[in-house]
């Protein structure tokens, strides 16, 4: 092993630049050379291919985002584009390949494996931490913090006028954005994909908390479940009075500055994929695991199935009261 690339792909989350900068000056340490590669696998097919080196990941960890540009890239689940990509790193010499993203970047990295050969690990970059092998994804931590320091600047203006306010955030079928992040914030209702809700339930529990005199009512609302707004409208024909905000977030939680967890979950990620490649391991990802930082099989990683921890959503209501 002499030389490694290293790209992003999907969704950015917080944390990427940190997990880059670790696997360019921990590759270089350890006497490889390292290639960027720009737009994930889209640079990959097109050749977008330029040699790092330490000045090359200077004053980045403390940004959000990606230096190297991400993309999804619907053409490499094609044979010929992946042969193209293949290609491209052969022209270059490189051995091992670091793929940041998601569950599709992690497909995309074992198809190269499966089909190819090609030594590649992954890193569990992505804010919805909805892969089921590692307890945390990087992003998600950050993200976390996003939504709850919106909970907290929206609760201070819905208390000054009684409001009930619906939360929506990111997660796609993952509800630990909602779950976590209402939590910290003290919300009095999250909905999660994970536990279907009934609807009365929660007409009964707004009206409650008015006819208590609770002076606000945030409701956190994971986006697969349904709209801000279509919850509204729902809870209006249901008979809900007073005033109804809704505020969907959107892509305030993938940007910023990662938080301290994820830059330290970044450099170890980091180092144990360049660990792995250079014990000539390739097919497997990293993650974390009762505060163990593992590796796991790519094929396997893909195959577990999420457990939302519904006892954990379940004991939210008890303090919500």
């Amino acid at each position: 092993m002499k030389r490694i690339g290293v790209l992003t792909s999907g969704g950015d989350a917080p944390g990427m630049n940190a997990c880059i900068r670790a696997v360019v000056r921990y590759a270089l340490n350890k006497g490889l050379d390292v290639y960027g590669i720009e737009r994930g696998y889209v640079g990959l097919i097109n050749n977008h291919i330029n040699q790092m080196n330490r000045r090359s990941v200077s004053d980045i960890i403390q940004r959000g985002g990606t230096i190297l540009k991400t993309a999804r890239c619907d053409e490499f689940k094609k044979i010929d584009y992946m042969s193209q990509a293949v290609a491209n790193m052969e022209a270059y010499g490189i051995d091992g390949l670091v793929v940041i993203g998601g569950d599709g970047s992690f497909r995309g990295a074992k198809d190269l494996y499966d089909n190819f050969g090609t030594q590649v690990i992954g890193i569990p970059g992505t804010i919805d931490n909805d892969l089921a092998y590692t307890d945390y994804t990087l992003g998600f931590d950050t993200t976390v913090n996003t939504v709850l320091n919106a909970i907290n600047n929206l609760r201070d203006t819905m208390t000054s006028h009684d409001r009930v306010c619906i939360i929506e955030v990111m997660g796609r079928k993952c509800g630990d954005i909602a779950l976590y992040a209402g939590l910290g914030g003290g919300a009095e209702l999250i909905l999660v994909p994970e536990v279907p809700f009934d609807l009365a339930t929660v007409v009964k529990s707004i009206k409650l908390n008015q006819r208590i005199g609770k002076t606000s009512d945030i409701i956190v609302l994971a986006e697969g479940v349904c709209k801000a707004e279509e919850l509204k409208a729902k809870l209006k024909e249901q008979g809900v009075t007073g005033s109804i905000k809704t505020t969907t977030l959107g892509y305030i939680q993938r940007g910023g500055a990662p938080s301290n967890q994820d830059r330290v979950l970044a450099a170890q990620f980091g180092m144990r994929a360049v660990d792995l490649l250079l014990e000539g391991k390739g097919g497997r990802v990293v993650g974390i695991r009762n505060n163990a930082i593992i590796d796991e099989g790519i094929g396997e990683a893909l195959k577990m199935k999420r457990e939302f921890q519904t006892d954990l959503y379940n004991r939210t209501r008890i303090l919500s009261m």
